[in-house]
């Protein structure tokens, strides 16, 4: 099945309640064809166009169709000394299978890729980590151990995701943009980005900086207050550099006790030294 009629099919059948998608008999066939286009990357859940992301609500449809469809299954991962990993989870969302011609090194001891994500060639992902459904990472990009790439989130090209950062997932309302890393992108460890959040290319995210809707970001640089609007997500701009801060609370009781709350800062935008250090390995690929 082409994307287009994939599309169409799965708009229809997104309207349908359980039991009745029970009586169409090709639903299953349509999500396999569906699964196949997220696998290979051909359908995202949000793509860039003219400048701009745009969500595709059809595939955030896709998969919410998945669950629908669904039924409850064991399946297990066999180890020696019949020491076998054994999970249960819909039968539409298996653990996803590659092989070497694939290109991607997912380097043992407990990391997943749930069936519907999309990584590309010389993806690397070290031990334990995990990416969920409608994601989409692309090539060149590193996620390190105890990483979360969450349900529909984007990652660009060169994007390096340090120990135990968490990529929030974002597949409801329909309509919201998940999070977007865009290319070259460094991301510290320890670090969250949720709730939708675009980081721009080339930025810089430090150890520990949690990025969301709900908090402002303070650009040092270009003495401006950056916060998410109804319109548009919280967005980093291209090369910013983005540290752990904080700032006074207002009023009497916080100024008695000195109280501070946290806020991300931009302290600088990227340069030729901040190239130097954050420079990808390429010896690691």
């Amino acid at each position: 099945m082409q994307l287009e009629e994939v599309r169409t099919r799965i708009e229809e059948l997104a309207a349908l309640s359980a039991p009745e998608l029970q009586k169409h008999d090709d639903a299953r066939e349509v999500f396999s064809a569906f699964k196949v286009l997220l696998n290979s990357g051909q359908a995202r859940a949000a793509e860039k166009k003219d400048s701009s992301w745009q969500v595709n609500a059809w595939v955030k449809q896709g998969i919410l169709l998945g669950m629908k469809l669904g039924i409850l299954c064991e399946s297990s991962i066999a180890f020696p000394e019949g020491n076998d990993w054994t999970f249960v989870d819909k039968d539409t969302y298996p653990v996803r299978r590659f092989v070497k011609e694939d290109g991607i090194r997912i380097v043992p001891g407990g990391s997943s890729v749930r069936d519907g994500a999309y990584l590309a060639s010389s993806v690397v992902m070290m031990p334990p980590a995990y990416v969920n459904v409608g994601a989409y990472v692309d090539a060149g990009s590193m996620i390190d151990s105890h990483a979360l790439v969450g349900s529909c989130a984007q990652v660009g090209r060169n994007v390096h995701l340090s120990a135990a950062v968490q990529v929030g997932g974002v597949l409801e309302p329909i309509g919201a943009v998940p999070v977007i890393i865009e290319d070259d992108v460094m991301v510290g460890g320890n670090c969250g980005i949720y709730e939708g959040t675009i980081v721009r290319s080339r930025s810089v995210i430090g150890t520990g900086v949690i990025l969301n809707g709900s908090t402002p970001v303070y650009d040092l640089v270009n003495k401006r207050i950056i916060r998410k609007t109804p319109e548009t997500p919280l967005t980093i701009p291209e090369g910013a550099v983005v540290v752990a801060g904080s700032r006074k609370i207002q009023g009497e009781f916080a100024a008695e006790h000195g109280l501070s709350i946290y806020t991300p800062l931009i302290v600088k935008y990227r340069d030729e030294k901040t190239d130097s250090v954050t420079a990808l390995e390429s010896a690691l690929r």
